[in-house]
């Protein structure tokens, strides 16, 4: 266990604190308070004083703990000068009778005040502030793309018939001698023709869209009648 270590310190204090606590009876007392009234006022004054301190401790800038720790200071001295013969115990004037009896009320509301007042640590003075959230990069905007589809190649037309007779005929080749993907490709344009004008496309209009020679436009156009 540990032991009390009683200095010169821990002395002074012990005597001051009787010497206070009898004066505070002495004079509470003379001012018609007999009995146990009497040894309760010195507990009312000290119980304040300390309360006022505690709170002091806890948060420095109280003023209401500093102006609470004054009033009982105030009373405590004023009844250790009032004793010193300074007063006639014997005659107490009427307005110290008023504020010994009016103390119990003032200390037991500068009491609630310092218990139940709320404490704020110094830490939660100024919180930090909460981190802003980070923002999304904006989304850069997609540019337009305009796909342009390159017209299909016209497939390699067959040599022409060299002799005389063939380029004579308006019609020398066969429906069979026009190649499967020049006549599908013939047809394709033959529909869209047809749903464009309402009409059959004709073997001018084919030999101008495909670049092929007459005889192999009429062919073809017959081939898609």
């Amino acid at each position: 266990m540990s032991r009390i270590r009683i200095d010169a310190v821990l002395v002074q204090a012990v005597i001051a604190g009787a010497l206070s606590f009898a004066h505070l009876h002495d004079l509470a007392e003379a001012a018609g308070q007999d009995g146990w009234k009497a040894w309760a006022y010195p507990v009312s004054v000290d119980l304040l004083l300390v309360a006022a301190w505690r709170r002091m401790r806890t948060t420095a800038d109280n003023r209401a703990a500093w102006a609470w720790f004054i009033i009982a200071l105030a009373a405590s001295l004023g009844a250790n000068v009032a004793t010193a013969g300074l007063l006639d115990l014997s005659d107490v004037p009427a307005w110290l009778r008023i504020l010994v009896a009016g103390w119990p009320a003032l200390a037991f509301l500068g009491g609630t005040l310092l218990v139940h007042a709320p404490t704020t640590a110094p830490a939660d003075l100024d919180p930090a502030p909460a981190a802003a959230p980070l923002a999304a990069p904006a989304a850069e905007p997609v540019p337009d793309v305009t796909v342009e589809r390159a017209p299909e190649p016209a497939p390699e037309l067959p040599p022409a018939p060299a002799s005389e007779e063939a380029a004579a005929s308006p019609v020398s080749a066969p429906a069979a001698a026009v190649p499967p993907a020049l006549l599908d490709h013939a047809r394709k344009l033959a529909d869209t023709h047809q749903a464009a004008t309402g009409s059959r496309i004709d073997s001018a209009t084919l030999r101008a869209r495909l670049g092929i020679p007459a005889p192999l436009a009429d062919a073809i156009a017959a081939q898609l009648a």
